[in-house]
């Protein structure tokens, strides 16, 4: 954990009266001011943090109004829980490879991108997400991109979706999810945020204030000392590229093929075979790797292989990989 950030948890712990579920005033001019300086937003962003990410990728349909009749897009290889998300609310889930069953639909309500991509690392460029955004437009549907990786770009450059060269300002129906798990290391904090159309924002901080999703205080404090530092998030990027270059040379040499993971904290990896034959062939080894399966028909034949391992871990892994 970076020490600034203990710090500033520390000096906030003396903390007996409720938060603020929108968050306080530093905490959020820090978040719009890092929306700005790493996601290239320009215009005059709504913003509120979250308990993490994963509680408001799993009740956005909810927090929304989504429900029975509904359809929510998901990726066609994405992290589970935009589908379990939909399903909570009673909706209808459609992997976006199956999109031309939908045509133009009023029933899509809610987007989800994810880029850089959990699990397979791949990022989406910015003509690609303007296209998202004016495909949901048209449906009136709210287009949410999950960037919680957005500062670990390897071989290019993650792009926000409300960078100007996707929105040029104009943020109506659409939110960037982030988290502080990946570039802070404070996973185990529960920091996350989301920024995007005012109108949006002021729903769900609304809907959130009712249902008790509050960020604690001291959790805020430490958000905005992630927020304003990006010494500790160059730190933890050369720890991730080490590891990468490491392990993506060992699975190379031990015959599997690497696919995207051009971002992110995995390796998205295929022996060409059935990925629970991978996983076994790994786990003979000690090694424990995530099924496609996991992520959707399409990953059948990958598997993920994590970075966040401790680095002795990763040497014994790629040794037993040699």
């Amino acid at each position: 954990m970076p020490a600034l950030i203990r710090r500033a948890l520390a000096d906030a712990s003396d903390a007996p009266g409720y938060p603020l579920t929108a968050g306080t005033p530093a905490l959020r001019a820090a978040i719009a001011g890092w929306l700005a300086r790493s996601g290239g937003a320009s215009g005059e962003l709504g913003v509120l943090p979250t308990i993490g990410s994963k509680e408001l990728v799993g009740w956005l349909p909810t927090l929304l109004g989504v429900g029975p009749g509904d359809i929510v897009v998901i990726p066609s290889v994405c992290y589970p829980t935009y589908e379990v998300g939909a399903l909570l609310a009673g909706a209808t889930v459609v992997r976006s490879d199956s999109l031309t069953a939908v045509g133009p639909s009023s029933r899509v309500k809610l987007v989800w991108v994810n880029s850089p991509s959990n699990p397979t690392g791949r990022v989406l460029p910015a003509k690609h997400l303007r296209k998202v955004v004016a495909w949901g437009r048209e449906r009136g549907a709210v287009v949410a991109s999950d960037e919680c990786y957005l500062s670990l770009g390897w071989e290019t450059a993650p792009v926000s979706v409300l960078d100007d060269t996707v929105t040029g300002g104009d943020y109506t129906g659409v939110l960037a999810v982030h988290s502080l798990s990946k570039r802070s290391n404070l996973a185990g904090y529960r920091a996350g945020f989301v920024g995007g159309d005012p109108a949006l924002i002021a729903g769900l901080l609304a809907v959130r204030k009712h249902a008790g999703m509050i960020v604690p205080a001291p959790v805020q404090a430490a958000m905005i000392a992630a927020l304003g530092d990006e010494t500790h998030v160059d730190e933890q990027r050369e720890r991730y590229a080490a590891r990468r270059d490491t392990l993506r040379t060992a699975l190379a040499k031990a015959g599997f093929e690497i696919t995207h993971s051009e971002a992110g904290l995995y390796l998205w990896a295929s022996r060409g075979e059935e990925c629970w034959q991978t996983v076994d062939w790994l786990a003979e080894r000690g090694i424990l790797a995530a099924p496609g399966a996991f992520y959707g028909p399409a990953a059948a034949q990958h598997v993920r292989i994590a970075l966040t391992a401790t680095d002795e871990r990763v040497a014994a892994a790629v040794s037993r990989l040699t």
